[in-house]
């Protein structure tokens, strides 16, 4: 189902590229476009989870290095079935985490330092249950390709701010306020696409790493703590085109932050977890 969502999302993207390329250089600039779509989509497919890492200075990290992190990763893995992702440390001082890679033999889990030092075992273990959850059901495949190719869309739209809007001479004139607005509106579009395939997915990655854990209380005292911190602590490097990868909104003290929200509500999310008990 989540192989299906990402053909989607593909397509979709590629879409909007056609159209961006199209307002910007008519029959020329579609061609382009589509040279571009067919590169993001394969670096999309096979590098999107190291493009991620890379863009938050993620460390890779081992036992040594996180002997409490590696220690509950290892436990939650083989409790679920599935190989011991790749670990690492986002050195921000905010308190999230997010998983990425297209299968869960590519997969990895990054978290920052400040989620590391503020939350008990109990409340990390949640976390992290909820977050391989993601890698189980398959959901980092889609959600680390629309990050990929929703920041590669808005970049473009960006870079056409300084180039010419037009077309080629053997095109008909096009309207310039079409153009602009077909500009302005491509990142809308590709982040709500994005909100298409996260609000569910956040839901179902609790429920599934409550009951991998055992227990919901874990998590749900770790997303109490989240939302204490979310407005004290913001993530400083956040990006729009990747707040959906996260257990919360990295975004949610910003303003404007909720219109956009890739997450449900905390409060829906906790009494949700806590309606599991018993």
């Amino acid at each position: 189902m989540n192989t299906m969502k990402t053909t989607v999302l593909l397509a979709a993207m590629t879409a909007l590229l056609l159209l961006v390329g199209e307002a910007i250089g008519g029959r020329s600039g579609i061609t382009v476009a589509l040279l571009f779509a067919a590169v993001m989509n394969f670096a999309a497919w096979f590098w999107s989870d190291k493009i991620v890492l890379a863009s938050y200075r993620a460390q890779p990290v081992g036992p040594q290095e996180a002997p409490e992190l590696y220690a509950i990763v290892d436990g939650l893995a083989a409790r679920a079935g599935i190989p011991m992702p790749r670990l690492y440390v986002i050195p921000d001082p905010a308190l999230n985490a997010f998983a990425t890679g297209r299968s869960p033999s590519h997969a990895a889990v990054a978290a920052t330092e400040g989620i590391l030092r503020a939350m008990s075992r109990d409340e990390l273990e949640g976390v992290l249950a909820h977050e391989l959850s993601h890698v189980i059901n398959r959901d980092t495949l889609t959600s680390t390709v629309a990050a990929t190719l929703a920041g590669a869309i808005t970049w473009v739209a960006h870079m056409a701010y300084f180039m010419p809007l037009g077309r080629d001479r053997d095109d008909e004139g096009g309207n310039p306020l079409v153009m602009l607005l077909t500009l302005l509106l491509a990142p809308l579009a590709a982040m709500l696409i994005q909100l298409a395939v996260s609000r569910s997915r956040e839901y179902e990655a609790d429920t599934s790493g409550a009951r991998l854990v055992g227990h919901p209380e874990g998590l749900a005292n770790a997303l109490r703590r989240l939302q204490a911190a979310a407005e004290r602590i913001p993530m400083r490097s956040a990006d729009p085109a990747t707040a959906h990868l996260f257990i919360v909104n990295p975004l949610s003290g910003r303003s404007l932050a909720g219109l956009f929200s890739t997450h449900p509500p905390l409060e829906k999310r906790i009494e949700r977890l806590m309606s599991l008990r018993g």
